[in-house]
């Protein structure tokens, strides 16, 4: 496949969005590695390429268009707004020891488009907005909604630290599960002797002091009780058709009440498509959706995928990111709603109608 095919299929897309109301950006192609590494740690390096420039100091590939977009809207953008873009991303793909035989692309073509209103039907406009674009190519379409996991989370009774490590590795399914794991255990207690080397390391003194007195205290603390790990874990694995979903969740709200309002809110989403037409039977709930994207989404996710290739990403995946937008407006707020689209995958599966 040529870039030119996927670049007329992406100009298809960005026509759309345009369309719908969007206004196209072009946002730059090396980012500043600070911004990005301040918002999701260091793991962001094993999965972006990073180099070295001697004026703007350490820089990354692209690899997200939402970041760039949140800033220069934050910097002079009016509210209502709408955004769409088209261009290269550029991810380093995690193959393990063996060379997989069809690898996935390095750098490939994304054409996006991003909302920042005070809509409450600012989910339902996006999702149906895809729905409608994609619906050509019969992909399946799954949703989910990280609030909803984290308002469980937040739920627990546990100290704030500990409710904190479980809130930051939410996305990274396999650390919560230990964490959770030692949080439901009887904690070891924690003996540091004095070292009689000279401090050294990257880390002070005083900020490893506090980590020391964090895991002295963490050892007083008591397990969380075996039925608030049944009720995450069911939780978590809720996946049905979105109102056998919503059914399951209002259950599940009955013993968990903090997850209320974002189950209320799924209710009304759900309701918004329908009035668009969309048949909400063939929309996919999956409450761990979220947990396997970029972390900054912390409402609402969707993604379509094509049938009949589980080896390929998702053709398109979106979501809810306000506190992204949050923390990149440098004080000011707004609510910020968007996805994206794989033009390369949409020509191979012959192209929009």
């Amino acid at each position: 496949m040529s870039k030119r095919e996927k670049q007329a299929i992406g100009q298809q897309i960005l026509a759309a969005f345009r369309a719908a109301g969007a206004e196209e950006v072009a946002p730059d192609l090396l980012l500043p590695a600070e911004t990005l590494l301040d918002l999701y740690g260091e793991d962001i390096r094993a999965r972006a390429y990073v180099t070295q420039d001697p004026i703007r100091g350490e820089v990354m590939l692209r690899p997200d268009f939402t970041v760039p977009v949140v800033q220069m809207h934050m910097q002079n953008g009016a509210e209502p707004a709408r955004y769409c873009y088209l261009g290269e991303v550029f991810r380093k793909q995690d193959q393990g020891e063996l060379q997989p035989e069809h690898p996935r692309d390095n750098e490939y073509l994304q054409a996006g488009f991003e909302l920042f209103a005070r809509d409450a039907e600012a989910d339902a406009e996006v999702f149906a907005l895809f729905h409608s674009l994609l619906a050509p190519l019969g992909l399946r379409a799954s949703m989910g909604d990280m609030d909803l996991l984290m308002d469980a989370v937040r739920a627990l009774p546990l100290s704030g630290a500990r409710r904190a490590a479980l809130l930051h590795h939410i996305w990274r399914p396999r650390r919560f599960a230990r964490l959770l794991a030692r949080f439901s255990g009887q904690p070891e207690p924690r003996n540091f002797s004095q070292p009689i080397a000279p401090w050294s390391g990257l880390r002070g003194r005083e900020e490893m002091q506090r980590r020391i007195d964090r895991l002295q205290a963490d050892a007083g603390e008591l397990p969380l009780p075996a039925i608030w790990v049944a009720r995450l874990e069911r939780l978590f694995a809720i996946d049905a058709p979105a109102p056998e979903a919503l059914r399951q969740l209002r259950e599940l709200a009955a013993e968990i009440p903090d997850i209320s309002e974002a189950v209320e809110r799924l209710g009304r989403n759900l309701a918004l498509l329908a009035a668009r037409g969309i048949d909400t039977d063939g929309i996919r709930f999956d409450a761990s959706h979220g947990r396997h994207t970029m972390e900054y989404y912390d409402g609402m996710t969707f993604s379509f995928v094509a049938e009949g290739h589980a080896d390929w990403p998702p053709v398109a995946t979106g979501g809810r990111y306000d506190a992204l937008a949050a923390v990149l407006g440098q004080g000011r707020a707004i609510p910020a709603v968007g996805g994206i689209i794989r033009p390369g995958l949409v020509h191979e599966l012959g192209g929009l109608a």
